[in-house]
């Protein structure tokens, strides 16, 4: 977004009028500010006694040069009374070949200086566009930025409207609806973010799993080991019970930290699901902890009962801490309480 500027009337001087030698993106590079006043002299010149050939000229080489530093303007509102104005505008990068950049700029100062209402909402689409901007990708930040670059233009317009001396209470209503839009693009980018986010973790936890199966694959071709066998079931467990949740829509993760630390998390879930497993699997080879099979049965057959409850270890990080310490010694006692079966998991397994 770009940084806004103090009016200049604040400072006792007026903005440099564009019927003045004309801006270069060679010799100077326009800013938004400058951009509004050069549009704003366009416009009164035209509506009082028709365009000046060097202000039509001063305009655009004005739009000409923010144009080539910003991209191309694809939505902009310029306020009538005074020197304010709202623009998006998108740069593309290698013919198209990379997802476009998005900014929202603004310039409204002069707008909202006797407008709290309106210049509090305004900041509020700020925040909106920086977010989007900033963790959004692809279609979901286009329609965030051009929402928030509607809302913005219709509050704008709301300003317009009271400098013609309009009805207030007509613009009090319109100012609710706003409020309520901007609302409404809110819960659209948080349900955006987290989505994205979720696609996200699932490539780290994908990614991590895929890394530990193969290895395990490599490794259990040439001699079984049960701690690797489990640590692989528990892996796919933590997968499952991530997918299982999002499914649910009782799945959500901070998304305003960035791509990276989302990878990041996903990536530890198989390996906080593993290592449940592989505590569970190392209770039952140290005899802790009794495998819920007959004593006749074959060890293909434990091999499969064990990678079974390596799965429901990290299925269910619940059901593997509780097993875990049930046979640890009693706090009161002294004596070890131990199971001689695997419990069965809860009617919760698939909550963390």
């Amino acid at each position: 977004m770009t940084e806004l500027t103090q009016p200049l009337a604040a400072t006792g001087a007026r903005a440099p009028s564009t019927t003045a030698e004309a801006p270069t993106a060679a010799a100077h590079t326009v800013s938004f500010s400058e951009l509004v006043y050069a549009h704003l002299d366009w416009w009164r010149q035209r509506q009082d006694h028709g365009l000046v050939a060097p202000t039509s000229t001063g305009y655009d080489e004005a739009l000409r040069a923010f144009q080539q530093r910003h991209g191309q303007i694809i939505g902009c509102y310029w306020c009538t009374q005074i020197e304010s104005g709202v623009a998006l505008t998108e740069r593309r990068r290698l013919g198209g070949w990379l997802q476009p950049v998005y900014s929202f700029h603004r310039e409204s100062d002069w707008a909202t200086h006797n407008a709290p209402d309106v210049a509090a909402e305004l900041h509020r689409c700020d925040e909106l566009a920086v977010r989007a901007k900033t963790v959004l990708t692809g279609v979901r930040q286009r329609i965030c930025m051009q929402l928030v670059m509607s809302s913005a233009a219709h509050l704008l317009s709301l300003v317009d409207t009271r400098a013609r001396h309009a009805n207030d209470g007509d613009t009090d209503i319109a100012l609710e609806r706003e409020r309520a839009a901007i609302t409404k693009t809110e819960n659209y980018y948080h349900e955006a973010a987290n989505g994205q986010a979720q696609m996200v973790y699932f490539g780290g936890m994908a990614s991590v799993t895929v890394a530990l199966a193969i290895i395990a694959a490599v490794w259990l071709t040439y001699d079984w080991a049960s701690p690797l066998a489990a640590l692989i079931a528990g892996a796919v467990g933590a997968v499952v019970s991530v997918i299982q949740r999002i499914n649910s829509g009782k799945f959500s993760l901070e998304y305003d930290v960035g791509s990276p630390y989302a990878f990041f998390l996903g990536g530890l879930r198989p390996l906080i699901g593993g290592a449940f497993a592989m505590a569970i699997s190392f209770a039952f080879s140290g005899g802790l902890l009794h495998l819920p099979v007959a004593a006749e049965e074959s060890t293909g057959h434990r091999h499969l009962v064990l990678l079974v409850l390596g799965f429901i270890a990290g299925f269910s990080e619940r059901w593997a801490q509780d097993t875990l310490t049930s046979i640890l010694p009693a706090a009161h006692g002294g004596t070890q309480k131990t199971s001689p079966e695997a419990s069965p998991p809860p009617a919760h397994a698939g909550q963390q």
